[in-house]
C-alpha cells in the first residue's frame, strides 16, 4: 500500500507541475517521446515509470527532480 502512495504523490506532482506550466498530458508527452496514454497512467498511479522517465519529466517540465519527489 505503501508503494501505490508513493506512485500517487508522484503522479500528482507531476500533474500539477503540467498543469502550472499549462501543457496537455499529449503536449508533454511528445517533449519525452512516449505517449499521451503514458502520461496519464503515470499520473495516475496506473503504471510504473522508470526513474529516467521521471528525469525526462522533470527536465522537460524545467524543474528539480526533488520538486517532483516531494512527498514520495
Amino acid at each position: 500500500m505503501e508503494t501505490h502512495n508513493r506512485l500517487i504523490n508522484l503522479g500528482l506532482n507531476i500533474k500539477a507541475e503540467r498543469v502550472r506550466k499549462r501543457l496537455s498530458q499529449e503536449q508533454l508527452a511528445e517533449l519525452i517521446d512516449t505517449s499521451r496514454n503514458s502520461i496519464s497512467m503515470i499520473e495516475t498511479a496506473r503504471m510504473h515509470s522508470t526513474v529516467l522517465k521521471i528525469v525526462d519529466i522533470a527536465r522537460s517540465l524545467n524543474i528539480d527532480i526533488n520538486d517532483l519527489l516531494k512527498g514520495v
